[in-house]
Order: C-alpha cells, then structure tokens, then sequence
C-alpha cells in the first residue's frame, strides 16, 4: 500500500502574525515557519496505518509531498522523522492558489498512484479548506472530510468525521482522498536518532516548471489589515459598579 501525504509550511502557529506595513500580505522575514498543524495530524495517521499494517500484505509506503521555497525541505524532513520514507518538493517561491496546488499534486497523484492521499483539512496561513475537495475532483476519487477517525476495514476505508448533529462514519472505496481534522490523533514528537536518519531518506527536489500545470493567478487580494486592537479592560470595585456598567452599555447599545 501507498499513502501519499501532502504537507504545507506555514508561519508557525505560536508566532504573533503581523501584516506587512504596505498591507500586501503577512509578514514572514524573520519570522519561524513550520509544519501545518492540520498536515502533521494527516502525516501521524499515514505512520500509525503503516505501523498497524492496515491496508496490505506488503509493507506500507508513506510518501510526502509540498509546493514550496528550497527552504521547504525542513518541513519534509520533518515527516521523514515521524517516520515518512521518501519526500518530494516541488520547489517554486512564487504565492500559488490552491487551484494551482491541487493541479501540482494531482500531478503527484497521477506518477505515485497512491492507494490513500492524505492532507490537513486547512492551512493555518490561509484558512482556505479547498485543497482537498479539488484534488477529489481533478482525480475523480472519493473524499472523506475533517476526519477525526480512519481505518482500513477490508478493501474499504472507514472514516468517522464530526458534523454539527454528532457523528458520522463513511465508508470510501479505494484509492480515496481524505483530509485530517485535530481530533484524528497526536502527532508525535520525532526523537533526535530519527531526524538524524530523517536525513539520509531520499528527498527529490523538482522544479514546478516540470508538471506544466498553469500556474496563472485567478484572485487579486486588493489589500490585508490586521484586526482592531482590543479595548483595554477595566477593574470595578464592586458589583454594584459592574452592574451600572452593564447598565450603562445596553444603554448605549440601545440607542445605536
């Protein structure tokens, strides 16, 4: 069995993001990157199915995949330390769309004819959440969303993903595409022999003029603002003073 894991670098989620002061995006010199938090979930379930032995009688092969800078093999390398055998980068600095993303990787899709895709349900930077869905379609697999349980059951792959009435479970032919929610697991922490041997895993660096996908942007983004400040807070001395300040806002707010 093949699983196929796509992965993202983005601005590390504990960093304070600040937009650049011509406002044409956020701000990322100096600034530490790291793996999507959605894909790290994606790569831990690809090695927990390959260390369950799920899916086939032959060894299970877990392959990375990301669009990105040179720089981006840090992220890739990273997977391999989770336990990920091979990696591939497909290496570009300019700002793709996730149109442009979801073509390179059907590309991947197509050369690796990976059993099962995996992906994070959404990256961090841009909250998009379409990566998944337009590989399903540019591949004509199934897809499985947010998912917060997988396994193999046979032939089949058994999702459990959660929707606002509670919980539902699919069952998906294969080869299928599914993307990871936060509740699929714990991704581990790799020790320092395994980033070690991370190193030594084949790592393929090919440029994104390679795949001839047209890489043309379809959006202009006009401009990017950060959010308000919030307002300062205020210490009361007591409940009655609370009280009057309750008092006191809806009173304004009733007279907008």
């Amino acid at each position: 069995m093949k699983i196929l894991v796509a992965i993202k670098r983005v601005v590390d989620h504990n960093v304070r993001i600040r937009v650049r002061p011509d406002g044409t995006g956020v701000e990322t010199t100096g600034v530490r990157l790291s793996m999507n938090p959605f894909c790290k979930h994606a790569v831990e379930a690809a090695v927990q199915l390959a260390e369950a032995g799920q899916g086939a009688a032959s060894p299970t092969e877990i392959v990375i995949v990301s669009v990105g800078p040179k720089a981006a093999t840090d992220v890739i390398l990273t997977a391999l330390a989770m336990g990920a055998h091979r990696g591939i980068l497909i290496e570009t600095d300019a700002d793709l769309e996730t149109l442009a993303i979801a073509k390179l990787l059907a590309k991947v899709v197509d050369e690796e004819q990976a059993d099962l895709v995996l992906l994070g349900k959404q990256a961090v930077d841009d909250d998009s959440n379409h990566v998944g869905q337009m590989l399903a379609a540019l591949t004509n697999r199934p897809q499985a969303t947010f998912a917060s349980e997988i396994s193999i059951v046979g032939p089949a792959l058994e999702v459990t993903r959660e929707i606002d009435s509670g919980r539902q479970t699919l069952s998906l032919p294969l080869p299928a595409i599914v993307t990871a929610d936060l509740r699929l697991n714990t991704p581990r922490n790799a020790a320092l022999p395994m980033v070690m041997k991370a190193r030594a895993k084949p790592l393929a660096v090919r440029p994104v003029a390679e795949f001839g996908v047209d890489l043309s942007p379809r959006l202009v983004i006009e401009k990017i603002n950060p959010p308000a400040e919030r307002a300062a807070g205020r210490t009361l001395g007591s409940v009655a003073d609370l009280a009057a300040f309750i008092a006191d806002d809806i009173a304004q707010m009733e007279a907008l």
